[in-house]
């Protein structure tokens, strides 16, 4: 199968797209054959090898990860496409379900094929949107609903929402408003249509304004980017509360991503209240393209890789590797 391997820490050029063996599902995994992915901020931190943090984290999350490339070369942890073969003990899903969700802490997604442990945070994808629009749900919607849930949100609530126009704050804006909230998206000049298209009450361009509306107080400000980027209108946010209103950040601890979780971004996709938000598309082979384009930090949304899958048929001998690997 064909795969973006990671050879080394490094610029996006380190990323080759390679032949590599097919895997096999283990007890309680499924073997899917996937069709698309995303490129996450997430992803590029793992294949800078984490070089904007200090010298004893990034030895640290070395010593965790690979100390001079990931111990896993193959990136991604989101993925749209379908089950080919279940593993023993497998219960949820059978060959040919049309699946999508976040595989966790283990990465592989950036290829034709992945093992996916069944308990991960994978459901059936939503039944009207394609495999490409699928993948662009998981990993913003998971942490912003995490997040979001956490914090409390409810009906009727002031919430300022900054950072609302890239993967986690579109989704945040738009859970936001099905949970019945007044939504203030803050997010850069280009970006300021985009949010009001998702739902925005009001919309704050961060370059221009230095803080929230005067007088504007809310229940809730969720920081949908993290300590990376920051702006004046960032630290007033933070202040910018009612008596007992809260602050969330993605920084304040790694979240808890399950697939009941998914189930619930599932239902609202296929009420028509989720929907997904692509900037770009590039297909496996443009893998570099797509992550310099990430790194820029001003995408839109989601960036979209889709996967090719030959026609070609295999023959006997292929088969009988790929079914029996021992």
């Amino acid at each position: 199968m064909q795969a973006a391997v990671c050879t080394a820490y490094g610029p996006p050029e380190v990323l080759q797209v390679r032949d590599v063996p097919r895997p096999f599902p283990k007890q309680r995994e499924i073997l899917v054959k996937v069709h698309a992915t995303s490129v996450t901020v997430s992803d590029t931190y793992g294949r800078s090898g984490f070089d904007f943090a200090r010298w004893w984290q990034r030895f640290l999350v070395r010593l965790a990860f690979g100390y001079k490339r990931p111990r896993n070369p193959i990136l991604g942890i989101v993925l749209a496409g379908q089950v080919e073969q279940a593993g023993k003990g497998v219960t949820r899903f059978r060959p040919g379900d049309r699946v999508y969700g976040l595989t966790g802490m283990r990465s592989g997604t950036y290829a034709q094929y992945m093992c996916v442990k069944e308990t991960s945070a994978i459901a059936a994808s939503p039944a009207n949107l394609s495999d490409d629009e699928a993948a662009a749900i998981p990993y913003g919607g998971l942490i912003a609903l995490y997040f979001l849930t956490r914090a409390g949100l409810r009906s009727g609530q002031r919430v300022l929402i900054y950072g609302a126009s890239g993967a986690i704050g579109t989704a945040a804006l738009q859970i936001a408003k099905i949970a019945g909230a007044h939504v203030t998206a803050v997010c850069g000049p280009t970006n300021l249509d985009l949010v009001k298209a998702l739902g925005a009450d009001e919309a704050s361009d961060y370059t221009r304004e230095g803080a929230p509306p005067p007088g504007g107080r809310f229940d809730l400000v969720f920081d949908a980017v993290g300590r990376r980027k920051t702006s004046v209108f960032k630290v007033a946010s933070a202040t910018a509360l009612t008596p007992g209103g809260k602050y969330a950040s993605v920084d304040d601890r790694y979240p808890r991503l399950t697939a009941a979780l998914l189930a619930q971004l599932t239902a609202w996709a296929e009420a028509g209240k989720l929907k997904p938000v692509i900037d770009r598309r590039y297909p496996l082979a443009q893998i570099a393209a797509a992550h310099h384009y990430v790194e820029q930090r001003h995408k839109k949304g989601n960036v979209i890789i889709t996967i090719p899958h030959s026609t070609r048929p295999i023959n006997m001998q292929q088969r009988a590797l790929v079914e029996d690997p021992e």
